[in-house]
């Protein structure tokens, strides 16, 4: 009973405080605070009002957007959100001119690059899975893109991840390609030295802090293919280990991330992967498949990161080897080699440090978001990248290459190819919000000999101009 009379004072107590001083308080704690502060209620009262509502409000969870529009239960331990992107290109070709016969590639043109729309969560605390879906996929007959569940029963110590996902390999390819520091990844990530998404299984975790480790087993095929040849049962094995010295240090204006990856297997003989230029122009290289029944493939990654506060130096370098024996007998042992090297400046004073996790680049926050009044602008970000493609390993047949082992696809009327080439890229980034980007990019491009792009027109380089409005949730 005298707690019932303390109760009615204090919920009359409320409304005339509400009326006074504390008129900005907004919820059932704020005015429980101030009716305790004011002597009307014990502090043993206070908390019992305020436990009744905290566990009602912890039953029934939260809902909001954050980087997406996400479901939380009550206990923190499970959640539910909805994601996106969409990426609106324009491209133009400043060096290619006309020709009697069309090349879609170096055509200038408006392209959705990418359109996602995904769900993923967590259940139950130890349980993570995602599944997304790219509508602006074209060469896939499924528009799946990622599908996994995760299993994280040791604070992320040892994770074991199960579906189809993205192999622990090469820094630029683990970074999604929401937050790649140009329009397009280097020539590194042509498919035959970088892994992309693929199904297999996966063990990983962060045993400490500042250090990444990761063991795939994949289907070495690529995304949503599954292996179609019984002759070829071995899996890849792919290995990655990365680590920030200045978070082991406990530097938080820093990144000194050095890391590696590693990866074999068996593949039925196939064509070595083809390479577009980084302006997504011509596809400059491809090879023939050889015969035979096996080809093994061996593939290796370094990479390096230094940064500091709105300054960063980025490089990887990538080797992939490929060796078989033919039809008739020929051995074959070939290589292909990437590299590239970056320097970014964000120039309105945003730390690089502050989007790097977990061995890989998140998403810049401004800090000041843009305002249309022009009072804040945002984030903005110039870079500049230099990359070269080498695969001298191939050469034509009429070169001298060997018959039905990988060579350099032999000319056509409408297309000739190189085995080697360079690249320079400027970059431009205008980041208004943590959730928008526009992107600026020039890339030329330089190929170690002339290529036939269309009937009548041989070219030396290429030279592309590139825009990109993006947004993500």
């Amino acid at each position: 009973m005298k707690f019932n009379k303390k109760l009615a004072a204090a919920v009359s107590g409320a409304v005339l405080l509400m009326a006074g001083h504390i008129a900005l308080a907004d919820s059932t704690s704020d005015i429980v605070d101030a009716l305790v502060g004011k002597g009307v209620l014990t502090e043993e009262e206070g908390k019992l009002i305020t436990k009744g509502h905290e566990s009602k409000k912890k039953a029934e969870g939260t809902v909001g957007f954050n980087n997406g529009f996400k479901i939380n239960s009550g206990d923190g331990q499970s959640s539910f959100s909805v994601n996106g992107r969409i990426m609106l290109d324009s491209r133009q070709y400043m060096s290619t001119g006309e020709a009697t016969t069309a090349n879609a590639n170096i055509a200038d043109t408006f392209d959705v690059r990418r359109a996602y729309i995904g769900a993923k969560g967590t259940f139950k605390k130890y349980y993570d899975w995602e599944v997304t879906a790219d509508f602006a996929a074209q060469s896939n007959t499924s528009h799946l893109d990622v599908a996994y569940f995760n299993v994280n029963y040791w604070d992320k110590k040892a994770m074991f991840q199960f579906g189809q996902f993205k192999m622990p390999y090469s820094l630029e390819e683990r970074t999604s390609s929401r937050f790649i520091d140009f329009q397009e990844r280097s020539f590194v990530n042509n498919t035959s030295l970088t892994p992309g998404k693929e199904r297999g299984i996966m063990i990983h975790g962060t045993p400490m802090t500042g250090v990444n480790y990761a063991v795939a087993f994949s289907t070495g095929q690529g995304k949503n293919t599954n292996d179609a040849d019984q002759r070829e049962d071995g899996k890849d094995i792919i290995l990655h280990l990365d680590t920030n010295l200045a978070e082991i240090m406990g530097n938080k204006e820093a990144i000194y991330h050095v890391g590696g990856s590693y990866g074999r297997g068996d593949l039925a003989p196939a064509v070595v992967g083809a390479q577009r230029t980084e302006a997504r122009g011509n596809d400059f290289f491809t090879t023939t498949a050889p015969t035979g029944t096996t080809m093994e493939r061996t593939r290796y990654n370094i990479e390096a990161v230094a940064a500091n506060g709105p300054v960063k130096i980025q490089g990887e370098y990538g080797h992939a080897n490929f060796e078989g024996t033919n039809g008739s007998g020929v051995s074959y042992d070939k290589g292909l080699d990437a590299y590239y090297a970056e320097a970014l400046w964000l120039v309105t004073g945003e730390k690089y440090a502050d989007s790097y996790k977990g061995g890989k680049f998140d998403r810049i926050t401004p800090k000041n978001q843009f305002n249309p009044d022009f009072s804040s602008l945002g984030a903005i970000e110039v870079g500049i990248r230099y990359s070269e493609f080498d695969a001298g390993d191939f050469i034509t047949a009429a070169n001298g290459g060997v018959a039905n082992t990988p060579v350099l696809a032999a000319a056509t009327v409408t297309q000739t190819r190189t085995n080697k080439a360079d690249a320079y890229t400027v970059g431009l980034k205008w980041i208004p919000d943590a959730n928008a980007r526009f992107l600026i990019n020039y890339v030329s491009t330089d190929y170690d000999t002339p290529v036939l792009i269309a009937t009548g027109k041989t070219v030396s380089k290429e030279k592309g101009l590139m825009f990109r409005a993006q947004y993500d949730f």
